[in-house]
């Protein structure tokens, strides 16, 4: 059996792009929300001419869907994400534009928030969004009268959990952005139809799934680094009695139409 340093040597090596999480299959595991957001978007897609997929990422979610409607385009704003994706998305015949990502929706103050979308007025039947940012504006202009938003945002104090066994003080959150996002999308002249909010249980089973995750995510727990923070991984490693690891993450729902 593989020891500490050599576990988190393999979770260093590991590959991560996009945001592709499938090296931890087998090693952790999520327990569903009460919404699948995958169903939800693919039945929607069902009965629209045009959909975009907002912050595609490297096309994971996209690539999978049951169902996509039959004019699908993607967005990402951040470049090493971009040829990754059109490997994945362009053989399915969905083009992916990079464009200037909006600011995160908590900061936005009216004056140069970004999110403009390289789209006609009125054109898009559907737009999904998988925990990117938005300008709430656009997606009122470029939605097509009685089309639909769909989005899945990461909630606040996601990864205090983490945080917690790290030794690590977040900062002072309120306790949901729900309101924020609702109120955002009311006042560009969106009809709210849905709006839900969950924790998400995911598991650990080894420490490198742990280090492998930290990884992908750690720019959402400030101050860590695995230099910093390796003799608390090494003691919960050697901690019997924590395994498997369980962490709570929060995500919220949100369904709106624009009236027409």
């Amino acid at each position: 059996m593989a020891d500490f340093d050599e576990l988190v040597t393999e979770a260093m090596d590991a590959p991560f792009s996009g945001w592709d999480f499938s090296w931890l299959d087998g090693r952790s595991r999520s327990e569903p929300l009460p919404w699948d957001y995958s169903v939800r978007v693919a039945a929607l897609a069902c009965t629209a001419r045009t959909m975009l997929d907002m912050g595609t990422g490297g096309g994971e979610v996209l690539s999978r869907l049951p169902a996509r409607a039959n004019r699908t385009v993607a967005t990402e704003a951040w470049p090493p994400n971009v040829p990754m994706a059109g490997r994945r998305l362009l053989p399915l015949g969905i083009p992916v534009i990079q464009v200037e990502g909006a600011r995160d929706n908590m900061d936005q103050d009216g004056a140069d928030d970004g999110g403009r979308m390289p789209f006609r007025d009125g054109s898009l039947d559907l737009i999904c969004n998988r925990h990117e940012s938005f300008h709430a504006a656009e997606l009122s202009r470029v939605l097509a009268p009685g089309g639909t938003f769909v989005t899945q945002q990461v909630d606040y104090h996601d990864h205090d959990d983490l945080a917690q066994m790290l030794g690590i003080e977040m900062p002072e959150e309120p306790d949901s952005w729900i309101g924020l996002a609702e109120r955002q999308v009311t006042e560009a002249g969106l009809v709210i139809e849905e709006a839900a909010r969950a924790d998400e249980r995911i598991q650990f089973n080894d420490i490198a799934a742990v280090v492998y995750y930290l990884k992908a995510v750690s720019w959402s727990i400030p101050g860590y680094s695995l230099e910093t923070h390796r003799d608390r991984l090494r003691a919960l490693y050697d901690d019997a009695s924590a395994w498997p690891v369980m962490t709570r993450g929060h995500r919220f729902l949100l369904v709106a139409s624009r009236p027409g």
